[in-house]
């Protein structure tokens, strides 16, 4: 009885799967063809990601000479950076937590297009100042003192949180076209990291405790349970007239020290974090203002135990456009590519302005060009002569194998520090002394 109930269970089930292949011949030839497509999309993401692949790593090995490694992530006692004498540019340390985006390719970086200003007005790294103190070209109504994170030596200040606590450096009056740089960190933030935690930066008519009748500001957030975005606001002759904020999620950005570029044309205020604009405001800075300071201003922070620094804030008259001066002048000299301490790996975030040469040198198609590295005088006159020369090839490097363009029509060339345009006693001459020309020929 239970061999005939099985023989009939099989019977049917031949008779369905017979029926099955018969009455969809149709339907698999059309799933056939999908499957080929399919195929044919799947190879097509496989060549880009490969392609891509090897993009990066031919970027890499231009701005990390010498490695084809990714740099760890930040974690105690490992900063990803140099020691911090001499020649050294811009570089954050780390506060003890890592970035769980990952590293960012220097592919972002290709197509950033932050260019900081050409003639410096204002730069500290607190380089002449002691750990412990207050630094000398600032000024507080509420107190401070410089510190280090790690093991780097880099100083820091710490921003105390408050209501109407300001930190003013000493920059003097603002132009009507400049940009703004600075490195953020951040101790002790977790899960529980108020959404009122923020560093705001506020270009003010005073020189006062307080943010001034014309201003225009912008809030960087420092929440970790929530993703609170970028906030800008203006005040005219004491009216707000714009405030408004960008979705943005940084919370694992705020975590690995990031570099706030700002750019002001005129009434235009543009803000980047990292290689990302977030602001664009085409009219927030008040029209025929005069711009006294630059104030930095923290809020919402635990007392004791979430502590926020910054370091390395320069500002710069300029930042428009370097393109129409090297075709119009056949010159210019810029201290916005930025190299890692001692060596002459190219910060990612300087790609803007090599980038507008290579737009130049694809418009001009007949212009060659000598690139001219220099140095500060920190460090023996043999090692800054190769330390210039090294970074000036590695600028045309970029050129040639990021942006395509020929190596016959650039000459790369080293003065080490015998071509000071500033003091180097002081971290403002220094940072003027460590630049970069091109020529044309």
């Amino acid at each position: 009885m239970k061999t005939s109930t099985l023989g009939k269970m099989l019977l049917c089930s031949i008779f369905a799967f017979t029926f099955s292949i018969q009455g969809n011949t149709q339907l698999l030839k059309k799933l056939g063809k999908r499957a080929e497509r399919a195929a044919e999309r799947t190879i097509e993401r496989r060549v880009e990601s490969e392609t891509a692949k090897k993009t990066d790593q031919v970027l890499d090995s231009i701005l990390e000479p010498g490695s084809e490694k990714k740099q760890a992530p930040n974690t105690p006692g490992n900063t990803g950076t140099q020691p911090n004498p001499g020649n050294n540019s811009s570089q954050s340390p780390n506060t003890g937590s890592s970035n769980d985006s990952g590293p960012k390719t220097i592919q972002v970086y290709s197509k950033f297009d932050y260019v900081p200003g050409d003639k410096q007005l204002f730069y500290d790294d607190f380089g002449n100042d002691f750990i412990g103190d207050f630094p000398s070209r600032w000024n507080t109504n509420a107190g401070g003192e410089l510190v280090t994170l790690g093991d780097s030596p880099q100083k820091w200040l710490e921003l105390k949180s408050g209501f109407n606590i300001y930190y003013i450096p000493d920059v003097p009056q603002l132009p009507e076209e400049y940009t703004i740089e600075f490195d953020l960190a951040a101790v002790g933030l977790d899960n529980k990291t108020s959404s009122t935690a923020k560093v705001a930066i506020t270009l003010s008519d005073n020189d006062k405790f307080d943010v001034g009748r014309n201003n225009a500001y912008a809030e960087i957030p420092f929440c970790q349970y929530a993703a609170i975005g970028v906030t800008v606001q203006n005040n005219i002759n004491g009216k707000r007239e714009i405030r408004s904020t960008v979705k943005a999620d940084l919370r694992n950005v705020i975590l690995a020290n990031p570099h706030i570029s700002i750019a002001v044309n005129k009434q235009r205020f543009r803000l980047w974090v990292n290689e990302v604009k977030y602001i664009d405001v085409p009219r927030l800075v008040a029209p025929g203002a005069v711009i006294h300071t630059v104030k930095f201003h923290a809020n919402g922070f635990k007392d004791g135990k979430e502590k926020v620094f910054i370091t390395n804030l320069k500002v710069a008259e300029g930042g428009v456009d370097l393109r129409r001066k090297l075709i119009s002048e056949g010159k210019i000299s810029t201290n916005g590519i930025l190299f890692d301490s001692g060596s002459a790996n190219i910060q990612p975030q300087s790609m803007g302005i090599i980038r507008q040469i290579s737009q130049v040198l694809m418009q001009e198609s007949g212009m060659k060009l000598k690139i001219v590295g220099h140095t500060d005088a920190d460090g023996s006159d043999e090692n800054n002569m190769k330390l210039s020369q090294n970074r000036a090839e590695a600028v045309k490097n970029a050129l040639v194998s990021v942006y395509g363009i020929s190596a016959d029509r650039l000459i790369s060339e080293g003065k080490g520090e015998l071509e000071p345009v500033g003091d180097n006693t002081t971290p403002d001459g220094k940072a003027q002394n460590r630049r970069v020309e091109f020529i044309r020929q």
